[in-house]
């Protein structure tokens, strides 16, 4: 094994194929989400420290030299890490991608089915796999509760109640959330834009399985309709054009330009779930834990009294067992079995 982990650098371009490879590579960007690509090159600069501090040449791609790499993630002895620190079974498989996709942009593929990953990665699965953990979904008495720890007097207020009543009746991801734009084509880098009509609103949206449409009804009470909230939001932050949910500046006086981060939605949903105080027979620590961006997705899962067709298509799911997933406590003990065979 060799000690320079430098990567061998790639022969210019001819002058002419300069403008096509810089195409070429805003294609790439654009096959995965930012906080996807972000994720990546945070994990490839961990394992190229890695293999760095240990001596190990990083080109070209070495089983071997994996899967000591997650063996160390699993162990807890990974340079950069804290003392004793235990990658989970899912952050080591993300790693694994990460490296995947990363070797695969340079040219050199990764083989994940040798036995020098493979094998350890059995191994890991079996020795520290643990049930996955769901975040709690968020309950329409719990939504309720959370928009009256909001201050309908400012546009923040406004602006939270809006996100948080369409992330819910639409089922959206956070990122699909702060993705929209007030109409088609309007910037760069939004994933799909509304369209406000009698009954409801019309969600067009790029997701992970392409293009769909998401039908928000009205509600039945202007105080928790989606549809109300938006346009109370969209009339008062003075926004016609670009970003839906943006900003608020100037100490909650004004209204940016720029797009909120879709870690925000992580944020309002637990901020507010804990000043309303969902689930509170848990102390707030353990509270804190639960909520995140997808509460509202499982909320509107757990909660919607249709047929489960009409929820997968809300979600965008390819698959209803993936629907099912998210469905936290719609059918706990609906069909006892017990009872059923005669006991």
């Amino acid at each position: 094994m060799g000690r320079t982990p430098a990567e061998a650098p790639s022969p210019p371009l001819p002058a002419h194929l300069e403008q096509l490879a810089g195409r070429a590579r805003d294609y790439v960007e654009a096959a995965s989400s930012a906080n996807t690509r972000r994720a990546y090159a945070s994990d490839w600069k961990h394992f190229t420290s890695w293999c760095r501090r240990e001596g190990f040449s990083l080109m070209p791609p070495d089983p071997q030299i994996v899967g000591l790499y997650i063996t160390a993630l699993a162990s807890g002895n990974a340079a950069g890490m804290a003392t004793g620190e235990k990658k989970s079974v899912s952050t080591i498989e993300r790693r694994l991608s990460s490296l995947s996709w990363n070797y695969a942009q340079r040219g050199q593929p990764l083989d994940r089915k040798d036995r020098h990953i493979a094998t350890v990665m059995a191994g890991i699965r079996n020795k520290h796999a643990a049930p996955p953990r769901q975040k709690e979904a968020v309950l329409p008495e719990d939504l309720i509760a959370m928009l009256e720890t909001l201050d309908r007097g400012t546009l923040r207020g406004l602006r939270d109640r809006a996100m948080l009543l369409i992330g819910f009746a639409g089922g959206l991801r956070r990122s699909e959330i702060v993705g929209l734009d007030v109409g088609r084509d309007q910037t760069q880098d939004g994933r799909g834009w509304i369209e406000i009509l009698d009954k409801g609103i019309l969600v067009t949206l790029r997701g992970k399985t392409g293009w769909r449409e998401i039908e928000i009804g009205r509600g039945s009470s202007d105080s928790t309709c989606p549809v109300v909230a938006l346009e109370t939001w969209l009339k008062f932050a003075r926004i016609a054009h670009g970003p839906v949910f943006r900003r608020v500046t100037g100490q909650g006086k004004a209204v940016g330009t720029d797009r909120l981060n879709d870690q925000e939605v992580a944020r309002l949903v637990k901020r507010a779930a804990l000043a309303a105080g969902v689930r509170g027979d848990l102390s707030e620590g353990e509270r804190g834990k639960l909520f995140a961006g997808h509460s509202l997705r499982a909320g509107l899962a757990s909660s919607a009294e249709v047929d489960e067709r009409y929820v997968q298509k809300q979600l965008g799911h390819a698959s209803a067992e993936m629907t099912r997933k998210y469905q936290r406590r719609r059918d706990r003990f609906r069909v006892n079995l017990t009872r059923a065979a005669g006991l």
